[in-house]
């Protein structure tokens, strides 16, 4: 009994836990197959995103092909860039270096300059240098529109040798000099000045300009050439040079012009002398004007005398041709009637020749260039003399021939009416 119940115990429990174990595994199943589920739906959706993104992605990446495209033809310029400017970093360091070393030897040859331009001797031919230059870029000539180092006598007694002296027409002369000082200047730009001491240079360089200037006026260059404006001109061989005098002494120009001195510059002193060439041309074309005009008198005069000699010698014609006439008339009225008598009397077989006048009358002259010296009162004498030897000459209306070919209709129609008479 107790060995049944203990197994229909043991039966039930089995089975209760069976139960309970079925029902333990099923929840365990229905929530592994839940999780599963929401696993699954999880996984759709995160699947359904990851195309879409894909799809994004594709569109994406077409969009953006033409920008990659760009982009790598940017950076293969860049690069073909980039390879440039290291060559030409390479080529301007390079003459950089050559620009370096000329710039230390233009500095080495400038203070060589400098130190040779203290001396007065080489100023003075540097200045004459560049004054030589400068007349020969204007178009002067030398020895022909300029002289150079002419030693002439002045006012004073003293002897003078400009460095130039430029000829102008009539005789004129102006009178260069061009031993500028510049000694204080080239101190003035040293690298070692400080800026008081530059001042007190620049100052210095205006004070010699201005007694340069005192000593060209005591010179008094004009006095020693004949009509020569009474003025000398200080050429400065430097722009900069006169630049700075003028303006730490901007009275100098002034005082200069009135002692009768022209500080001139390399540019002003050009627009003189071409002014001056242009002064020569002018004097050139007057004088072939002046040629001109006296060939054109000349040849003026001739014709006027050739047209008297034209026309005497028309006259002589005319009178010519009117003696021949004359002689024409007397012949057919007073010789030739007898001959054709003779000839209707059967006396010759051959009957004589007619004579015809000259109807051909040389051509008066017109131009009143050619007239002029005949005079109205030679011509009307001469006008009066034809009328007075051709009393038989009347004008006909109705004809337009000249008065000898009438005188010849005239002595022609007086043989007819003595052979008729005869």
């Amino acid at each position: 009994m107790d060995t049944t119940a203990l197994l229909v115990g043991l039966l039930v429990g089995g089975l209760a836990g069976a139960v309970v174990a079925w029902l333990s595994a099923r929840s365990t199943l229905l929530a592994r197959t839940a999780a599963a589920e929401a696993e699954r739906d999880v996984l759709r959706q995160r699947v359904g995103d990851l195309e879409a993104a894909r799809e994004l992605d594709d569109a994406t990446a077409a969009l953006l092909a033409p920008l990659r495209d760009t982009i790598g033809r940017v950076e293969r310029q860049v690069g073909a860039l980039e390879r440039d400017r290291s060559l030409q970093f390479g080529q301007l360091g390079e003459r950089l270096t050559e620009v370096g070393r000329s710039t230390e030897s233009l500095r080495s040859e400038t203070a060589t300059l400098a130190s040779a331009l203290n001396a007065s001797t080489v100023r003075g031919a540097w200045g004459e240098v560049q004054l030589r230059r400068v007349l020969e870029l204007s178009g002067l000539i030398a020895r022909c529109d300029f002289d150079e180092q002419v030693t002439r006598v002045s006012r004073h007694g003293a002897t003078v040798r400009p460095d130039a002296v430029i000829n102008l027409p009539g005789s004129r002369h102006v009178v260069v000099d061009s031993k500028a000082p510049m000694a204080h200047f080239l101190q003035a730009h040293g690298d070692t000045v400080s800026e008081i001491e530059r001042a007190e240079l620049l100052a210095a360089h205006a004070t010699s300009l201005r007694r340069h200037v005192e000593s060209l006026a005591a010179k008094a260059y004009w006095s020693a050439f004949d009509r020569s404006p009474e003025v000398v001109v200080c050429f400065v061989p430097g722009e900069a040079i006169l630049a700075t005098a003028l303006a730490d002494d901007p009275g100098l120009y002034e005082h200069a012009l009135g002692r009768k001195v022209v500080l001139a510059s390399p540019g002003t002193l050009f627009a003189v002398l071409r002014t001056i060439g242009a002064i020569w041309q002018q004097d050139a074309l007057e004088q072939n004007a002046r040629e001109l005009l006296a060939i054109g008198q000349d040849l003026y005069a001739r014709l006027s005398t050739l047209g008297g000699h034209v026309t005497t010698m028309g006259q002589s014609l005319s009178r010519s041709v009117e003696q021949y006439n004359k002689f024409v008339g007397t012949l057919e009225s007073r010789v030739l009637v007898t001959a054709r008598r003779m000839h209707e009397l059967h006396l010759t077989s051959e009957r004589p020749p007619e004579l015809l006048p000259v109807e051909v009358a040389p051509r008066s002259l017109s131009a009143t260039e050619l007239t002029d010296d005949l005079g109205r009162d030679a011509r009307d004498d001469a006008f009066l003399a034809r009328a007075a030897a051709e009393p038989d000459a009347r004008p006909e209306r109705g004809s337009g021939r000249g008065p000898e070919g009438r005188v010849e209709d005239g002595l022609r129609d007086g043989g007819r009416r003595d052979e008729q008479s005869a």
